[in-house]
């Protein structure tokens, strides 16, 4: 059964999916990486190029793909995945993880890495970036809620989170 790693962006997905394949040495998918590997353009540039809606078919199609082809593996999703399409129902038969984080320290992470998101690169102040997590938590906490199971991550570091997940799957 796979294992499905979902939350906003800059919640650590990738870094704990790595963490956590190594732990139980399973192969380790990054959805963004394999669209970008799939179309040989990077994210920002297919939202830019065709827009959202384009991004989502194909997201959708990806992640399809990746769950058909694997069903022992660690998958990390982007932020919005969950919400689109009906990519629910195809994690549906995984064991799922909502990494959560507080909006005060998701903020704080965002600001470290605002440079490297064109969706938050105008936003250089904390106020504006709780209130922007804010938004889009409140649109997407009914998905990532829908996991298996939620991981409550202030206060940890990649390697406690990626051990309270193994610790549950035993």
């Amino acid at each position: 059964m796979n294992i499905v790693l979902l939350g906003y962006m800059g919640c650590g997905k990738t870094t704990v999916g790595i963490r956590l394949s190594k732990l139980i040495n399973k192969k380790f998918i990054d959805l963004d990486q394999f669209i970008e590997l799939t179309y040989n353009q990077k994210i920002q540039d297919i939202f830019l190029t065709r827009g959202e809606v384009y991004f989502r078919k194909i997201e959708s199609e990806c992640l399809n793909a990746l769950m058909l082809k694997y069903n022992n593996a660690v998958i990390s999703l982007g932020g919005g995945t969950v919400c689109y399409s009906n990519n629910l129902e195809l994690i549906n038969n995984s064991n799922s993880f909502y990494l959560k984080y507080s909006i005060p320290e998701l903020s704080q992470r965002l600001l470290k890495i605002n440079s490297t998101r064109p969706i938050l690169s105008a936003i250089d102040d904390h106020d504006k970036m709780i209130d922007f997590v804010s938004k889009h938590l409140f649109e997407r906490n009914y998905y990532y809620n829908q996991a298996s199971k939620v991981i409550d991550c202030d206060l940890k570091d990649q390697d406690e989170i990626a051990s309270e997940i193994l610790t549950v799957l035993s």
